[in-house]
């Protein structure tokens, strides 16, 4: 098992440099919160945050590519998918591992598209374009269709789903491990300003009431993203509560 123990002045930051070292996403990896950070006042109470971050399982196994004959389990990301496909998820337990010498012959990012174009064909998505990038270990994929609300899902949550399955299509074949990005029509760019927006409206409600402000849940990303837009305010501080996948963002006064 694959983890490391991570200070940093916020559990955020803790989390970032954990990530950093061990060289995975955050959805790759199970966070546990040992300690949140605190601020404190003029330099006094402050306190570092300490986090625990480990590899999961079925992502190290990538790693090591100690493919397993058995169909690639997955728990939280197949609900998200089930419930938008319905019947058709079967799609993402059918594939079949590749064994090593069938790598060589095998280009990753084509397999990848394949898998996509196949998942989208059972969602009654015909018209699926996929651009990609790729950059050393790290690869993008630009979606986009008629019907890119499907693929986006509520909150993104569909197309977060998407992208950590489609990663480990990826990592199936490729040669050194791979990070991959996903978006749709420029999806995560829209959420990212609405996001920030967001932000800047509940720090002033939380000043004006001088009471904490909670976010609804969401996923590690979204909230890093308030973090920093907030983390030049003087007169709140962020911090992140709850379990996955059920954490929540919260900014609260400085007093």
């Amino acid at each position: 098992m694959k983890q490391t123990t991570q200070i940093g002045a916020t559990v955020e930051e803790a989390i970032s440099l954990a990530l950093q070292k061990l060289g995975h996403t955050r959805e790759q990896v199970d966070v546990e919160v040992l300690q949140e950070g605190k601020k404190g006042f003029l330099g006094f109470g402050a306190r570092d945050a300490e986090v625990r971050v480990t590899v999961k399982e079925i992502v190290q196994q990538q790693v090591n590519k100690e493919i397993s004959s058995q169909p690639t389990p997955v728990v939280e990301e197949k609900s998200v998918v089930e419930e938008t496909f319905g019947d058709e998820s079967a799609i993402v337990n059918e594939d079949q591992p590749i064994h090593h010498e069938q790598q060589a012959q095998v280009d990753p990012i084509e397999e990848a598209k394949k898998y996509l174009t196949n998942i989208a064909l059972g969602m009654g998505i015909t018209d699926l374009a996929i651009e990609h990038e790729s950059d050393g270990k790290y690869v993008s994929f630009k979606l986009s269709s008629e019907k890119a609300a499907l693929l986006i899902g509520k909150r993104g949550l569909t197309l977060n789903a998407l992208q950590h399955l489609t990663q480990l299509i990826l990592n199936k074949t490729a040669k050194t491990f791979m990070v991959l990005q996903m978006d749709v029509e420029d999806y995560r760019e829209r959420r990212q300003v609405a996001l920030e927006q967001l932000a800047s409206r509940m720090a002033d409600k939380a000043i004006r009431t001088r009471k904490p402000v909670a976010f609804e849940p969401m996923a590690s990303y979204e909230r890093k993203i308030i973090h920093n837009a907030l983390a030049n305010r003087l007169d709140i501080e962020t911090y992140s509560e709850g379990i996955e996948p059920n954490r929540y963002l919260v900014i609260e006064p400085v007093k």
